[in-house]
This record gives structure tokens, sequence and C-alpha cells, in this order.
């Protein structure tokens, strides 16, 4: 109990560092209201869940060894965030917005926010590499596969409740938030964001 805890307390300390997830996160829930949020942010935990999963019974390990396969995900990944951050930019530029009630109407099924979350997370190699480097270090050579995903999918749990804190914080405060000059300030802020996020993983090389 008390490794588990540390790691915990470990995996807290990563959840909190602002990432592309909190960017895509925050674009969401500005854009389309407290439910794509949510639901963004559940993209992010499925991709969690399905990486540390992967992690824990020894796929992730041939992923990373993988270069070719490794590379893939990166430059996708890579390809993602300049996309979405261009897109953020684009708007801030425009600074055309529909109302909070017209956005919510418009925003389309909420699983445009799922498979931004899912997709920003799933193709930053840099979390699964998380699980293989820090996972061993709370385990026992024994450890089954069980414990393995268990704690895996306890940091999953852990950043869908640090997200949604985030998202229904932000929901309460979107009538600000959708303010023209605010949202024009949030749209280059989290666009920049992006484009560093993205422009970092590609030159920070294969590891």
């Amino acid at each position: 109990m008390t490794t588990y805890l540390s790691f915990l307390a470990f995996a807290l300390v990563v959840v909190l560092v602002p990432g592309p997830d909190f960017a895509v996160v925050t674009s969401n829930t500005v854009r389309g209201g407290r439910r794509r949020g949510f639901w963004a942010a559940l993209g992010v935990c499925t991709s969690n869940a399905v990486q540390g999963t992967a992690a824990a019974a020894g796929l992730g390990a041939v992923i990373v060894r993988s270069e070719p396969l490794f590379q893939a995900i990166r430059w996708a990944g890579v390809a993602y965030l300049l996309y979405l951050g261009t897109r953020a930019l684009l708007s801030a530029r425009r600074g055309t917005y529909r109302t909070p009630e017209q956005a919510v109407a418009g925003a389309g099924p909420a699983f445009a926010g799922w498979r931004q979350g899912f997709l920003s997370n799933i193709t930053n190699p840099k979390v699964l590499t998380f699980y293989l480097a820090v996972l061993p270090q709370f385990l026992s050579p024994s450890a089954s596969f069980g414990t393995a995903a268990a704690y895996a999918l306890s940091h999953a749990v852990l950043s869908l409740l640090y997200l949604g804190l985030l998202v229904t914080a932000m929901a309460r405060a979107r009538r600000i938030l959708a303010r023209r000059r605010v949202r024009r300030a949030l749209d280059a802020t989290t666009g920049t964001a992006m484009l560093a996020f993205g422009a970092r993983m590609a030159v920070s090389g294969p590891r």
C-alpha cells in the first residue's frame, strides 16, 4: 500500500503538469461547453487506459523497440498538434464566434471532443514511454499483469478526475470566457501552446 500511494503521488504530479491534453480539453470546453469538454477528458482517459494496459502487457515495449512504428506514432502526433494549433490560431485571427447557446447547439456530436482527446494522447509517444519507465520503479519483478494494469489505470483515473475538475471550472466561467476578446486570447494561447508542444515533440528525438 505504501508503494501504491507513492506511485499515486508521483502520478498526480505528472497529471498536474500542463501539456497537450490540457490544451485540447480547454479548447473543447470553451468551444462546445461542459458536455464536449467532459468527452474530450474521457478521450484522454481512454487513451491513457489503452497505453497503460499495453505497457502492463508488454506490448508497449514492443512498440518502443520498433523504431519505424514508434516514429510513425511520434510524427502523427506532431502533425495532429500542429493541425489543432493552426486551427486555433486561425480562429483567433478571424475573431468570429457564436454565443454559448449557439455553440452548444452547433458543436456537433460529443464524440468529436472524445476523438480529439483520444488522438492527442494516443499519438504522444511520451505517454507510453512514461508507463514503461515509471511503472517498473514501483513494481516488484514478480508483479502480475493485473497489478501492473491496476497501477496504470489508477493514473488514467487521476487524469480523468483532474481534467473533469478543469472542465467544471471552465464551464462555470464560460460566460466570461466566451466574450470575443477573451475567446480570441484563449484561442491564441491554446493554439500557440499546441504548436509549441508539437514542435518540441518533433525536435525531441525518438526517446
